[in-house]
C-alpha cells in the first residue's frame, strides 16, 4: 500500500510539475508611446511571456499597410528595421513576439477572402517567415500575430486566420483580443475557428464584464469565455487605472485574492494581459507570482 501511495502522490507532483511547465505568464503590447522604453528594454524586465508590437493600423481592402509604432521609429524612413536585434533578443529569453493588427483607431478592413488571402500573403512576407524586399521590422521572424479587431465588420477575419494558419514552413502563433461582452462583435467568427493559440479578453472599458468594486460581472463573462475554442485564455486587464479611462483596474492584492484564485480554476487559464507597456510601471512586477 506505502508503494502505490508513493506511486500516486509522485503523479500528481509529475502532473502539478508538468502544469506549471506549460505555465501561466504576463501578455504586454509594447509600441504606442515613445517614453515606455525600448523593446529589448521590455523583455529585460523578465516580467513577460508575450509581446505584442502594436500596431499596424491601416492594411486591407487595396490599402497600403501602415505600421503605426508611435515616436519609436519611423517606418517610412526605414528606421524601425533596428527593432530586428530587439526582436532577436527577446526571442533568445523565450518570450513570444507577435505583431499587432489593428487597434482602436487603425483603418482596416477585409473586402473579400481574396483580400484576406492577400493580407495573410503580406504578413507572411514582411513580418513573418517570407521573404521580401521591405520588411519594416528588418530581418527578424516574428512568432505570429495578434488581431486586435475593434471597429468594422467581423466579416473575414476567419479567412485571414485561416490562411495565416496555413503556413506550415513556420508555427504562426496566432492571438485575439477581444471585448469581454460575449460574444465579441468583431472576432467570435474568426475565434470559432479553433485555430487561435491564446485569446487575451480584453476586460477593461466595457462596464458590463469588467470588475467594479466586485468581480462577480467578471467572473460571469470569464466563464462565458471559457467555451470558446482556444488553446488558452487570458485575462486582459489595464496595468494602471488612467490606461483604462472607462473602468477595469484591479489593483494588484485584489486581483491576488479575489479574481485569480477562482479564474484560474480553467484548464484553459494562460495568464495575464496588460494594456500597455506604457502603463505597467511595477504592476507586472506586483502580479507576477500570483499569475
Amino acid at each position: 500500500m506505502a508503494a502505490q501511495s508513493l506511486v500516486l502522490l509522485l503523479s500528481f507532483l509529475i502532473v502539478a510539475l508538468v502544469k506549471q511547465s506549460h505555465g501561466a505568464g504576463i501578455a504586454v503590447y509594447w509600441g504606442q508611446d515613445s517614453g515606455e522604453g525600448t523593446l529589448a528594454d521590455a523583455c529585460a524586465t523578465g516580467n513577460y511571456a508575450y509581446v505584442n508590437i502594436a500596431f499596424l493600423t491601416t492594411f486591407g481592402n487595396g490599402q497600403t499597410p501602415v505600421l503605426n509604432l508611435a515616436g519609436h521609429c519611423d517606418p517610412s524612413s526605414n528606421t524601425c528595421t533596428s527593432l530586428s536585434n530587439d526582436i532577436r533578443a527577446c526571442q533568445s529569453q523565450g518570450i513570444k513576439v507577435l505583431l499587432s493588427i489593428g487597434g482602436a483607431t487603425g483603418s482596416y478592413s477585409l473586402s473579400s477572402t481574396d483580400d484576406a488571402t492577400q493580407v495573410a500573403n503580406y504578413l507572411w512576407n514582411n513580418y513573418l517567415g517570407g521573404q521580401s524586399n521591405s520588411r519594416p521590422l528588418g530581418d527578424a521572424i516574428l512568432d505570429g500575430i495578434d488581431f486586435d479587431i475593434e471597429s468594422g465588420s467581423g466579416q473575414y477575419w476567419d479567412e485571414l486566420a485561416r490562411a495565416l494558419a496555413g503556413f506550415t514552413q513556420q508555427k504562426v502563433y496566432l492571438a485575439a483580443a477581444p471585448q469581454c461582452p460575449f460574444p465579441d462583435a468583431h472576432l467570435s467568427g474568426a475565434i470559432s475557428t479553433g485555430l487561435f493559440d491564446y485569446v487575451w479578453v480584453q476586460f477593461y472599458n466595457n462596464l458590463p464584464c469588467q470588475y467594479s468594486s466586485n468581480a462577480d460581472n467578471l467572473i460571469s463573462a470569464w466563464n462565458q469565455w471559457t467555451t470558446v475554442q482556444a488553446s488558452q485564455l487570458f485575462l486582459g486587464l489595464p496595468a494602471a487605472a488612467e490606461a483604462a479611462p472607462s473602468g477595469g483596474f484591479i489593483p494588484a492584492d485584489v486581483l491576488a485574492s479575489e479574481v485569480l484564485p477562482t479564474i484560474k480554476g480553467s484548464s484553459k487559464y494562460g495568464g495575464v494581459m496588460l494594456w500597455s507597456k506604457k502603463f505597467d510601471n511595477g504592476y507586472s512586477s506586483a502580479i507576477k507570482s500570483s499569475v
